[in-house]
């Protein structure tokens, strides 16, 4: 089974409640049908009442098999008014501005995953990251245990003409611009527990650069160096190596002539990208030009789970970005 469908799989198996911030866009709609349908998910649609109502009969879909918030109307905007303006009221937040950021249906979706009315959110499809994140940030906030938000893509090699197939993760692809020490650990740190969690695997991380194993001298080497060493302290057990140009942590070939001795022996599952640049145009490159399935950017370190969309993503994409956060939901549910 290719690893995206074991993914549905699991997340049908006990389907959480996924609120669409995002609920009028058509691929979004298209995406909540076919949820609701297959029993991935129970899809809670935020956004226009009338607009979404006639989409979804226009779709075939029976609107009374679907939980429609519009802001302007649901019962919760009062109760979701005042909770936010408890929330944000040191940070000088106003009655109206709290009254605007329940208007939106960005805020109105992720106080429904803090108030419990869902399990997790998907947005992003149309709205930025940036505003995705902040709201995200400001309403549901920082798990306790977490120093840093940071995010991912699942990338899925699947087709015929992939010679290597899998998932992988590549970090952070979406949110930290530029890392520092304590900032890369963090971040390799919590996508090797993403790994496990998502794919079932134990991780093998590549801490990527320009340099393999000491064949260049420059300060941003040094600093992955140094992140590589930190999450070897933290966690002793981790298979890490680092620092890696990618073609060492991927083929197993040239990890023998570049790296020998190396942990992950060009199998690694777990790719940190020492900066946002690298890894953004990592990810679309793998996805563009390789083929790759790219799913995210999936956020890491959040009290409970929310994730955004690139804006040019398609209903596939929302779809298996439903599933990702159900089975995020799932490991939260079981404490993990």
């Amino acid at each position: 089974m290719k690893p995206l469908d074991r993914l549905i799989e699991r997340a049908k198996a006990a389907p959480r409640r996924i609120v669409l911030a995002e609920g009028a866009d058509p691929r979004v709609l298209a995406a909540a049908v076919r949820a609701e349908r297959d029993g991935l998910a129970e899809p809670l649609l935020v956004g226009d009442r009338t607009a979404i109502t006639a989409a979804l009969a226009t779709r075939g879909a029976r609107p009374d098999r679907f939980r429609i918030e519009d802001p302007a109307d649901s019962a919760l905007t009062e109760r979701f008014v005042a909770r936010y303006l408890h929330l944000r009221s040191r940070k000088g937040a106003s009655e109206a501005d709290a009254q605007a950021a329940m208007a939106d249906p960005m805020g109105f979706a992720a106080m429904m995953v803090r108030e419990d009315e869902a399990d997790g959110m998907v947005g992003g499809a149309v709205a930025t990251t940036a505003h995705t994140v902040r709201v995200a940030l400001q309403i549901i906030g920082r798990a306790p245990e977490a120093k840093l938000v940071s995010s991912f893509f699942l990338m899925m090699l699947c087709a015929p003409e992939h010679k290597k197939k899998g998932a992988f993760l590549f970090a952070d692809c979406g949110l930290v611009v530029e890392p520092d020490v304590d900032q890369l650990a963090d971040i390799a740190l919590a996508t090797a527990r993403s790994c496990r969690a998502l794919i079932g695997e134990a991780p093998r991380v590549a801490m990527l650069s320009f340099s393999t194993m000491g064949s260049a001298a420059h300060a941003r080497i040094d600093r992955v160096r140094a992140a590589t060493e930190k999450v070897r302290a933290a966690a002793p057990e981790l298979a890490i190596d680092g620092e890696l140009q990618f073609d060492a942590a991927f083929v197993p070939g040239v990890s023998s002539a570049k790296a020998p001795g190396s942990m992950t022996r060009g199998e690694a599952n777990v790719f940190i990208f020492p900066n946002l640049e690298a890894g953004n145009i990592g990810y679309k490159i793998a996805q563009r030009i390789g083929g790759a399935i790219a799913i995210g950017p999936i956020l890491q370190g959040l009290a409970r789970p929310a994730n955004d969309l690139s804006r040019g993503c398609d209903a596939d994409d929302v779809y298996a970005m439903m599933a990702v956060t159900g089975v995020q939901a799932q490991d939260a549910a079981a404490g993990g």
